[in-house]
């Protein structure tokens, strides 16, 4: 009978995540199921930072001694990365903001050379989540493209469409400070009180050519502000739950229902301190309490799994991309199916990416 009410209890809730009745599998066993579901789902890390010398002789994207390279995708099963176009904040000024186009410029470069130049056999930049779907199958590696912060664009809605071009596939609003679109979560001083005027229409351009809408380390206000004038669903690009590690980073219970209301998915990033507050350092088993936090608030179709690598990331036990197996391993202890984890690892991710590509009135 208990065991009746509790399936009953999981029906009533889809979202929480389903618990499995039977014995515990062992490491082994678990491993060995992880690797043979990774063999037939794609996984997508949603942020991955690069240096301005990346594929460059300096860090070779084969091999560097950093948490991503293409030899430790391969090792971990992981098959796509969002390498990020990250230009830190500096005084809004005209010669500044050139200065941030030049620095996003190099970074978009040296992506493409890294898949067109340097290693093309191995991996392939993508453009279209059909694109993945095809690289995938090729056997080969999947990158693509993310901006960190707004500040490239300056004051300037025209750059919007040439980044896309280039395969900017999502632009996080802010960083670190509040820039000309809207308020950081970790500025100190409010600015706009969320999204500026400039702001709304930066986001209506990114609908309009079908880049995402990127809602991390912006204000709550923002967030909420961009997620509701958004046509086409947003993503978090990298977050976790303030429930469990109270940050400015993080996002609440509201933010992830909004979130889940206009359709996008979060992404639980695998930060240390977004992820625990106190010691011990937090583990993958405590990274994945908050996948369950958040699939219990805004359901199994609007939470995925992000590193932050080489910008941060790192947990005990996913330290780097070749250890990616053991996130899968501690979502199977914890009952998901093959489904819902072949969800959380990329196709809520890649629904989203296509339902903007879908909804953009740019052709």
């Amino acid at each position: 009978m208990r065991l009746t009410l509790l399936v009953i209890a999981a029906l009533a809730c889809a979202c929480t995540p389903p618990r499995t009745s039977a014995a515990p599998a062992s490491a082994s066993d678990l491993l060995e199921r992880a690797r043979e579901l990774h063999r037939s789902m794609i996984t997508v890390d949603t942020h991955d930072d690069i240096p301005l010398n990346f594929a460059t002789p300096e860090v070779d994207p084969l091999n560097a001694d950093r948490q991503v390279n293409l030899e430790k995708m391969r090792a971990g099963g992981l098959d796509a990365g969002f390498f990020i176009v990250y230009v830190g904040q500096t005084p809004r000024t005209a010669e500044n903001y050139e200065q941030a186009r030049a620095d996003a410029m190099r970074k978009f470069a040296a992506i493409h050379r890294m898949a067109d130049t340097l290693y093309p056999h191995l991996i392939e930049l993508a453009y279209s989540p059909a694109d993945v779907r095809r690289i995938n199958r090729s056997g080969k590696l999947v990158a693509a493209i993310g901006i960190e912060n707004g500040y490239v664009i300056g004051r300037d809605l025209s750059l919007i469409a040439p980044y896309f071009a280039l395969g900017a596939r999502y632009m996080t609003l802010a960083h670190g400070r509040n820039n000309d679109i809207c308020d950081s979560s970790t500025d100190p001083a409010p600015e706009h009180n969320g999204l500026s005027a400039f702001g709304r229409d930066a986001v209506r351009e990114m609908n309009r050519v079908g880049m995402m809408v990127d809602i991390s380390h912006v204000s709550k206000q923002c967030m909420l502000q961009a997620t509701a004038l958004s046509t086409s669903p947003v993503i978090a690009s990298h977050s976790s739950t303030k429930a469990l590690a109270d940050v400015p980073r993080n996002m609440d219970d509201e933010q992830l229902r909004a979130v889940a209301a206009n359709g996008g998915v979060a992404h639980m990033v695998a930060l240390v301190r977004f992820v625990k507050t106190t010691p011990p350092r937090a583990t993958v088993a405590d990274f994945v309490d908050h996948i369950d936090h958040a699939v219990r608030v805004a359901g199994i179709n609007h939470v995925g799994i992000s590193s932050d690598f080489d910008g941060g990331g790192g947990v005990v036990g996913w330290e780097d991309a070749s250890q990616t197996w053991n996130v899968t391993v501690e979502l199977l202890r914890r009952g998901y199916s093959d489904d819902e984890i072949r969800k959380l690892w990329g196709e809520n991710l890649l629904r989203v990416w296509e339902e903007n590509r879908r909804r953009a009135t740019a052709r």
